[in-house]
This record gives structure tokens, sequence and C-alpha cells, in this order.
């Protein structure tokens, strides 16, 4: 018993730095870094990023022409929810831990925004 719970536990420490491993390798071959206001407010930042991903996912669901979601894209939309939670969680004590979950947040929006543009046949726009 206690053997199948050790590797139990073993399997989900792996599966999660699995996880965390292939978003960051998604998000490190996305060349465009996100702008972000440095006068906006985290909340404000995190409202704004929820309504970004919200609006995306529905475009992605709903319009006409585009390629199915691909492995990678599903695998950065989970992770959205994931520091998601990890923001909310760590906002009032970690405010450190906190803001890289929202840069994180950020370039996943970032990252499917590009992928949605290039499937839908947009040229790429670069920022100042």
């Amino acid at each position: 018993m206690l053997v199948s719970i050790l590797i139990t536990a073993v399997s989900v420490i792996l599966l999660s730095y699995w996880f965390r491993y292939t978003c960051i390798l998604l998000l490190r071959s996305n060349s465009a870094q996100p702008a972000v206001n440095a006068e906006s407010t985290p909340d404000a930042l995190r409202c704004s990023l929820e309504r970004d991903f919200r609006m995306l996912t529905y475009v992605w669901q709903h319009a006409a022409g585009l390629e199915e979601q691909s492995l990678e894209e599903r695998i950065l939309m989970f992770d959205f929810k994931v520091m998601r939670l990890w923001y909310r969680l760590t906002r009032a004590t970690a405010p450190a831990q906190a803001n890289k979950a929202l840069a994180e947040m950020s370039a996943v929006v970032s990252f499917l925004s590009q992928k949605l543009g290039q499937q839908a046949g947009l040229a790429p726009q670069t920022t100042r």
C-alpha cells in the first residue's frame, strides 16, 4: 500500500515537472514578447488577460475555417488556467510569485493570439 502511494506521488511530481517544462519551452519559442503596461494594477491586468483569453477561446471555438486546436495550444490553455489559480493563491502572500504568474498568463495569451492569427492568414504585427 505504501509503495503504490509513493509511486503515485512520484508520478504526479514528474507529470507536474513535465507540464511546467513543456509550457516554458512553448512560450520561449514565441519570438515576440508581450508588452505590459507598467501603470496598470495587477488585478486590472489579470482582468484584461482573462477577458482576452475568453475572447480567444471563443473565436477558436466558433470561427469557421480554423483548424482544431493542437496539443500545444491545449496545454497552454490549461497552463493559463493553472497560472490564474496560482495568481489567486499567491497575490496576497507572495506578490513576486503572483507577478510571475501574470507574466506567464500574458505570454500564453500572446502565443495563442499569434497562432490564431497565423491560422486565420493574418501577418504578424510588431509592437513598439
